[in-house]
């Protein structure tokens, strides 16, 4: 359901509820003030287009999106893609890959994709989250110390590059920026000054201080960008060819599976703060309308910003007002004190994005998984980390998934136990079928567990390990949840081959599920003579006992 209208429906947007979410939407505003453009300029492109994303996508998700609280606009987790995005296709090629992305986030959550991607692994996740902030972190050095441009197309080039530059930094350029990075993290913590934002404290102490001083060779956004026009975006079309779609495949494909995973983690964790439950697959269509409307307006892709949404919830919201108020105190900021914005050091906001590296990391939590967790997820969690750092992120999330997956596989298949039943196991069974003994020359089997193709040596290994020719062979079913095509297949050889040499071959006790798939299989059939299937093992061990006294 869509979140505005479950909001309206719980009596949200009554009189008593306005006051503490438009305070939460004015603070949160402010708070992604600073943040907008500090993503903006690590994205590639200009700062007043993060403003512009995050006015857009903060209405389009508060009123379409799936969760009550969410905030939506430019985040640190899409600088690394969206950053080499715009290196090799330029601005426009950012702002079509974001309105295809947002294209293909609508049809995952029509599709109802939404509670398919929260399977990712924690490895996984935690693994590439750190591996962008590492990429963050290091990227900032350029701005956050005065260096000169450098060059190199990967992580360890422009690194080393950097290594080797860094005795040039610029001094006045770097004391701003650790003057910038101090106030972030320890300003709150002054006197009169808990309830002000670090970033917003240190982005007007910065920009005061370079307004006043003048220091030479400090680069600012009016230096660099010519500063924030003011003023609303204006609503342009894009242009387009067919080639330029096919190229930017991936590139999309890349922003809306991250956009998705991020926007949904984000709802995750705002309905553990508020105790409320978002609709997944409405998220995903709020975040793909956002990403197909920002850039017609300038922007550029976003998702649920966790640390947002959270300043959101701290603050008093509880419906989608407070984020229709955050965007539109971004527009005042536009409309009233973009020419103020020149003047903002460059340092500063790289000094704020140095904060939201660290916390996207999650050092600690990084550092927990590799003490306590499992080594194979240790080692999926390296390898998306190193994949993320020295690679793509791309195909450090694909390849992530794909281990875990086959670790999982391999544990499930594992855990599949195919074991020969004895007389005293089947005592009761045996007394109800009225037989003393198990009937000459039979062996009865137990599958426990998916009958799935990474199980179905397990099955043919047992089988192959039989001491005599029996006459004939049960399978009982009864704790198999599910088969697919390659158990089926394996079964209809392993069936096959014991009756090429005169060994009848029992099914019994089969869920209704497996039955099923039998059936359609033809592996069961009415007409099959002699009967293939019993529901209950009883009547198979009756009929093994006829035929075998024949």
């Amino acid at each position: 359901m869509i979140a505005v209208v479950e909001a309206a429906r719980a009596g949200l947007f009554q009189r008593q509820h306005w006051a503490s979410n438009i305070v939460a939407g004015l603070i949160v505003g402010v708070v992604a003030l600073p943040l907008a453009m500090a993503f903006a300029i690590a994205s590639g492109v200009k700062p007043e287009q993060g403003l512009y994303t995050a006015v857009i996508a903060g209405i389009c998700v508060s009123l379409f999106g799936g969760s009550r609280i969410q905030i939506a606009g430019p985040t640190g987790a899409f600088i690394v893609i969206l950053a080499g995005i715009t290196a090799k296709h330029g601005v426009e090629g950012l702002m079509l890959a974001t309105m295809m992305a947002g294209v293909m986030l609508i049809l995952l959550g029509a599709a109802k994709f939404g509670g398919v991607i929260r399977f990712i692994p924690d490895p996984v996740i935690v693994g590439f989250t750190a591996g962008i902030g590492v990429i963050i972190w290091v990227g900032q050095w350029r701005d956050f110390f005065g260096l000169p441009k450098v060059g190199g197309e990967h992580f360890h080039e422009k690194l080393l590059h950097l290594l080797q530059v860094l005795p040039q930094l610029h001094p006045a350029t770097t004391l701003l920026a650790l003057a910038s990075l101090l106030l972030v993290i320890y300003g709150p913590r002054l006197p009169g000054l808990k309830r002000v934002p670090g970033p917003l404290l240190a982005m007007v102490a910065a920009t005061g201080a370079q307004a006043l001083f003048h220091f030479e060779g400090v680069a600012t956004i009016a230096s660099t960008f010519g500063g924030i026009p003011q003023g609303l975006p204006h609503f342009s079309l894009l242009g387009f060819s067919l080639g330029q779609l096919v190229n930017l495949l991936p590139a999309a494909f890349a922003i809306a599976m991250l956009g998705a995973i991020e926007s949904l983690l984000s709802a995750v964790v705002a309905d553990n703060m508020a105790g409320t439950r978002h609709d997944s697959n409405q998220e995903l269509i709020g975040q793909g309308i956002a990403n197909v409307l920002a850039p017609l307006f300038g922007g550029f892709a976003a998702t649920g910003a966790i640390a947002r949404t959270a300043t959101n919830f701290r603050n008093g919201a509880n419906s989608p007002l407070a984020g229709v108020v955050h965007a539109l105190t971004l527009v005042l900021v536009l409309l009233l004190l973009a020419p103020l914005a020149g003047q903002i050091p460059l340092c500063a906001l790289s000094a704020i994005l140095f904060v939201v590296a660290w916390n996207m990391s999650e050092a600690h939590r990084f550092l927990r998984m590799l003490r306590t967790a499992p080594r194979a997820d240790m080692a999926i969690l390296l390898i998306t980390f190193l994949l993320t750092v020295f690679a793509d992120l791309v195909i450090a999330v694909n390849i992530g998934v794909i281990l875990a997956m086959l670790h999982f596989m391999r544990r499930m298949s594992s855990s599949v136990e195919v074991r020969q039943l004895g007389e005293l196991e089947l005592g009761t069974v045996l007394e109800d079928a009225g037989l003393a003994a198990l009937p000459p020359a039979t062996l009865v089997y137990e599958i426990e567990g998916p009958l799935f193709f990474g199980a179905v040596e397990n099955l043919e290994r047992v089988l192959q390990q039989k001491k005599s020719e029996p006459r004939c062979v049960l399978l009982r079913l009864n704790h198999v949840p599910f088969m697919d095509i390659t158990g089926i297949q394996t079964l209809e050889e392993v069936i096959q081959a014991f009756e090429h040499r005169g060994v009848r071959v029992l099914l019994c006790e089969a869920n209704a599920r497996v039955l099923a798939k039998l059936v359609r299989a033809e592996i069961v059939r009415r007409d099959t003579q002699p009967v293939r299937y019993y529901r209950e093992l009883s009547n198979a061990l009756q009929d093994c006992q006829e035929s075998t006294a024949a």
